[in-house]
């Protein structure tokens, strides 16, 4: 059905030659250019941190590079975006880095104060043993969901986010992100044959779709559990405008978290959710037209609110693999928007030029702007999601 859809888009494209409209350049080609200047520019970035063997980037401003340890939950970005691009170009360059970057989180394998190891391990040691099969990778995988599955309550039946309260205002927190470190679970059960891995991410990605979602199918951003009902006592934000808004980034995690949802389980009930997600922010008024969307879909200076690079690359990655799940008109419609968003992010308004931007690929993201941290910066997980969203419509463009 792929190959249907893409020469469906072909032959629109065909089309307008013909009645002599201007056609873009093919994706195939804004691609293949993208994955180039990212591999420059992450050389750069690899270089610059080359000196620390602890350090790892995060973001850029001020003219300043703002490095992070091995605990910032974004650790894991950058070692995972050098294993998409020595995936696409295996050059020994990018594996000695890769190999270098993944090595300096190994010890948070151990960590069980935080829920962010899937984005922490998954992203660099699961991507190396996708590429490598190196048992070594495999064994960080396995020690690191176990150290995950600690923070599952099973009275509550989800994984617990944060530890602190915000002072008193929570008791159990969960955030809509926590979505995105089950795909570690998932892979720890498939691997290990351990079947509590794969329950726990079920009860928790159940207990979310219960909880978390509103009638329109946007989310919260924080959901906090009483610890003895089991039941929410307050649904906030934390990040976003305001408790009822739809934070951009929170509506991106959940989409990608119900499609992997969708398919580690193959229960339908994800696929339903992860298109109901995703026809809420394709439909969206307050949508652009190039799919990159304000930080928080219902700010209120909208069309003058900062846009979010990082939420539409997320968007983006998850769109592409969802398309192969549905129909074929949904998958043309998703298929449709992500070549938009990668057209968009691969211009130069949203992407630097070589050597610029502190090495970080992309510009204009927003990390959390009530908090007045990261706003309208390079961030290292929007680099990384939309490395991933192009390597996977490079391999569906090659039937692969």
């Amino acid at each position: 059905m792929k190959q249907i859809i893409l020469l469906n888009i072909l032959a629109v494209c065909l089309l307008a030659t013909s009645c002599g409209q201007s056609v873009e350049r093919p994706v195939q080609e804004v691609i293949d250019q993208a994955l180039n200047l990212a591999e420059k520019q992450a050389l750069g970035m690899a270089l610059k941190y080359a000196g620390d063997n602890e350090a790892l980037p995060r973001s850029f401003a001020g003219g300043k590079d703002i490095g992070s340890d091995s605990q910032w939950w974004c650790s894991g970005f950058f070692p995972g975006l050098l294993w998409y691009l020595y995936e696409n170009d295996p050059k020994p360059e990018l594996l000695d880095y890769a190999v270098e970057y993944t090595s300096r989180i190994a010890q948070e394998q151990y960590n069980t104060r935080t829920h962010d190891l899937g984005f922490m391990l998954y992203c660099s040691f699961g991507n190396a043993f996708r590429l490598t099969r190196d048992t070594a990778c495999l064994r960080v995988l396995l020690t690191g969901a176990t150290s995950l599955a600690t923070r599952y309550n099973p009275a509550i039946g989800l994984i617990r986010s944060w530890d602190h309260t915000n002072g008193g205002q929570w008791q159990y927190p969960v955030i809509i992100d926590n979505m995105m470190n089950l795909e570690l679970l998932f892979h720890a059960a498939r691997e290990s044959g351990d079947r509590r891995y794969y329950d726990i991410s079920v009860s928790h990605a159940d207990k979310t779709m219960e909880q978390h979602f509103r009638p329109d199918y946007s989310s919260y951003h924080v959901v906090s559990y009483d610890s003895i009902t089991g039941l929410p006592h307050a649904k906030q934000t934390h990040q976003g405008y305001a408790d009822e808004s739809a934070w951009a980034r929170g509506q991106a995690w959940g989409l990608y978290g119900y499609t992997v949802a969708y398919r580690e389980t193959q229960d339908v009930r994800y696929l339903k959710q992860a298109k109901h997600i995703a026809g809420f922010l394709l439909s969206h008024p307050n949508m652009p037209d190039d799919y990159i969307p304000y930080w928080d879909l219902n700010a209120p200076g909208i069309p003058g609110e900062l846009r979010d690079a990082s939420a539409a690359a997320i968007i983006c990655s998850a769109l592409i693999e969802l398309s192969g799940y549905v129909d074929e008109a949904l998958a043309t419609q998703y298929l449709n928007v992500a070549e938009k968003q990668i057209r968009t992010l691969a211009s130069p308004e949203y992407t630097a030029a070589p050597g610029e931007n502190g090495n970080f690929i992309l510009m204009h993201s927003v990390g959390h702007l009530p908090g007045g941290s990261e706003v309208d910066v390079p961030l290292t997980y929007a680099d990384y999601y939309y490395v991933e969203a192009l390597m996977r419509y490079k391999k569906l463009l090659a039937g692969t």
